[in-house]
This record gives C-alpha cells, structure tokens and sequence, in this order.
C-alpha cells in the first residue's frame, strides 16, 4: 500500500505483527519483558523464508557466543575477586575476540548481538546470576527467531510485493558492488604508483 512518498508494505505489516505477537506471547506465560526477543523478531525477519531462517540462525549463533564470554568473563572476575583491571582490560579484549571468532566462523552477521549479548551479561549481571541470565537470553532469542519464522512461512507476500522486495534488494546489491569496483580500481592505482616509486 502506497500513501505518497510512503509505503506500507508486506515485510513492515509482519515486523509489527511478530512485535505484536512476541508481547502477547510473554504477557500470557509470565516470562518478563519480551524487549530481547521482539528485537530478535525484528533483526530475524526478512523478505523471504530462506533470508529469514539464515538471519535468525547467525542471531541465535551470536547470543549463544556472547552468552558463553559472559560467563567466562564472570569466572575470570570471580578468579580476580572483581578485580577493576579484569573488566578495563579484559573486557575489550573479549570483545575483539568474539569480533575475529564471528569473522573466522563467518558469522558477521552476528557480531553485533554476540557483542550486546556479552556486555549486557557482563556490565549488568551479578555473577551469581550469570548462567541463567546468558540462557534466558539465548531461549528469548529462540522465541522471538521462532516468532518471525512462522510468521513467514505462514504469510507469503502476493507476487508483485515479493518481486519488488527482490528488485531493491538487487538495487542495493549493484551498489554496493559499483563501490567495491570503484575501491578496488583505487587499491590497483595506489600498487601501481607505488611499483613505479619502486622503479623510480
């Protein structure tokens, strides 16, 4: 649906609907507040069930990672009898760590939330505390990733919406890959000048 310069499309009707369905879900079992896993809802759900699914298993990848440095930090700091030191250097290290560990495992996608899963574990988590908070957090996750994925299997955008998500999805893809093209000829133009330096 268009009203001007402003659409309402399939993907947006389902991001508040797996909000929506995420507060009621955790209003009727008592479980808290459904923050963590209506974002996950959120961050998970994309145009298409396959999208959706990969994005909703780098998420849950993510957490589980974050939630297990936040425990290792909390086990260092017990070692350390929380020590100040421990969390100013420690912690950026942890942080780094889960970076290159989520690159080698080519989970990049997930790099941000493993990061917000550890440093809400570790920064407002008492560690006795710790280990149910980092599997609250993983299982809110499921919730919300299960939430977006139903809600994808179950409502399929009509054609015309579908294949216009798949057009500027593809719009953004030419982009990003005219501005890669136009690094590399950079990097190849810097080599080049650097070899003729060498020359020189």
């Amino acid at each position: 649906m268009q009203i001007g310069r402003f659409r309402i499309g399939m993907r947006t009707a389902k991001t508040a609907l797996s909000v929506m369905l995420c507060i009621l879900l955790y209003h009727f079992l008592d479980r808290g507040q459904p923050m963590i896993a209506a974002l996950a809802a959120v961050f998970a759900l994309r145009q298409d069930l396959t999208t959706t699914v990969r994005f909703a298993k780098s998420r849950v990848l993510g957490n589980t990672l974050g939630g297990l440095v936040g425990i290792l930090y909390h086990v260092l700091q017990q070692q350390f009898h929380d020590n100040f030191f421990i969390e100013l250097f420690i912690l950026p290290l942890l942080v780094a760590g889960l970076i290159i560990f989520s690159d080698g495992i080519d989970n990049n996608s997930g790099i941000i939330s493993s990061i917000a899963t550890m440093l809400l574990i570790t920064l407002t988590v008492s560690s006795n505390e710790t280990v149910i908070v980092a599997f609250d957090r993983v299982l809110d996750t499921f919730i919300g990733t299960f939430v977006a994925i139903t809600l994808n299997y179950i409502i399929r955008p009509p054609k015309p919406e579908e294949e216009k998500e798949l057009q500027e999805d593809l719009d953004v893809l030419k982009e990003k890959e005219t501005a890669l093209k136009q690094n590399l000829n950079e990097i190849q133009k810097q080599i080049k000048e650097e070899e003729k330096k060498k020359i020189d």
